[in-house]
């Protein structure tokens, strides 16, 4: 049976406090107090936190550092730029792996055939499907133009 990302993610943790890693220990702690944030606010809707929950919160946070660390290398920042990325490889040991170009594509192919979308009024249905079987996947923001052009 293989753990839920909560627990891997706690479990690392444990890990990183016992090695003394401190870069790893804050990132996890990050990504700790993120899921908290998520499951408080899905508290009152009496929903628990998932695993597609803790993947799409991982997505952001990785998507959040990518920003910061072009903003600090355009700053000429290059020490925080670094911490960014070193976040970042952290956070993608808790992703799974990332879809190729190539798959991405069939992907899209795929989520528009089980769909029947025709048009762009139907790129909502067809993002709802890739939303649900690829975060954490794929980038999002390169898929929805990527729709927009095969249904324009």
């Amino acid at each position: 049976m293989s753990k839920d990302k909560r627990t891997e993610i706690t479990d690392a943790l444990k890990e990183a406090m016992k090695a003394k890693d401190t870069m790893r220990l804050g990132t996890l702690r990050l990504i700790n107090a993120a899921i908290k944030d998520r499951e408080i606010a899905n508290r009152e809707a009496g929903g628990e936190v998932s695993d597609a929950d803790i993947l799409a919160i991982l997505g952001k946070m990785v998507k959040q550092r990518q920003e910061s660390a072009k903003a600090y290398e355009e700053g000429g920042r290059l020490e925080l730029a670094e911490r960014e990325q070193a976040e970042i490889k952290v956070i993608n040991d808790y992703l799974p792996a990332q879809l190729s170009e190539a798959e991405t594509e069939a992907a899209v192919e795929a989520a528009i055939t089980d769909t029947g979308a025709s048009s762009i009024r139907d790129m909502g249905k067809v993002m709802g499907v890739l939303k649900g079987k690829y975060t954490g996947q794929v980038d999002f923001g390169a898929v929805g133009p990527m729709v927009k052009a095969r249904l324009g």
